[in-house]
Parts: C-alpha cells; sequence; structure tokens
C-alpha cells in the first residue's frame, strides 16, 4: 500500500512539473490593465480605448479571435504573433450612443498560457445635456 501512495504522489508530482515548464514555455499576457474604466462620459463620446499588454512568456501569442458578450461592443486584435518580450494593444470600442451604466466582458482566444483570457470595460453613458452643466 505504501509503494502504491509513493507511486501515485511521484505520478502527480512528475504531472505538475510538466505542466509548470509547458506554461513557462508558452506566451504568457501581462496586461496593463484588465479593467478600462471609461467613468462617466457623455452620450456619442468617443468609445475607443486600449488594452496594453506585454507578452512575459517564452514563445510567441497569437491571438486567433476576440469575443464580446454583447454587440454594443467590439474589439480589434493585433494582426501579427506578438513575440516574447514585445508588446501589444487590443483596441476596442462601445456604443455610446446607449444611456446607463455598462460592464462589458471580452474573451480572448489565443495560443498563450491561459487560453481564453477575459479582460473588461464599464462605464456610465450620461445624456450629454447634463454632462455639459
Amino acid at each position: 500500500m505504501k509503494k502504491l501512495v509513493c507511486v501515485l504522489m511521484l505520478c502527480v508530482g512528475t504531472l505538475v512539473t510538466a505542466q509548470e515548464t509547458k506554461n513557462q514555455e508558452q506566451g504568457v499576457f501581462e496586461f496593463e490593465k484588465e479593467i478600462v474604466d471609461y467613468g462617466q462620459i457623455s452620450q456619442h463620446e468617443d468609445g475607443h480605448r486600449e488594452f496594453k499588454f506585454t507578452n512575459i512568456g517564452e514563445s510567441p501569442i497569437t491571438i486567433t479571435n476576440i469575443k464580446s458578450s454583447c454587440g454594443c461592443s467590439v474589439a480589434k486584435k493585433p494582426s501579427k504573433p506578438i513575440m516574447p518580450g514585445e508588446k501589444g494593444v487590443i483596441r476596442v470600442n462601445y456604443a455610446t450612443n446607449r444611456l446607463g451604466g455598462f460592464s462589458k466582458t471580452f474573451i480572448i482566444f489565443s495560443n498563450a498560457s491561459e487560453k481564453n483570457k477575459k479582460i473588461r470595460i464599464k462605464g456610465m453613458v450620461l445624456n450629454s445635456v447634463i454632462t455639459q452643466n
């Protein structure tokens, strides 16, 4: 029984170490901010913002797709792979014609260590007449 437990512990330890090594060899996102807060903005104000990140991993990051939680927000991915140590930008746009608070999530699909990385925008769109006073 003791031998079985030792063998199982050795196998689990090997799998964990192998997974850690594999993750270190992949690209790794390091975002300056994972949530961009628009704050209070006027209706029809510029809804463009940027998420800046660095690839701190050992392999290039290729973003294959970015999905938004709603059609009122869209994201534009980098057109080429982000090499290790290189910086990248994901540009997002929120339709500021809609009044009220918002919180939208984007899911980044890539070959990075975190395959489905989530980033978010939030804020409050106010009637432009009210915010000018």
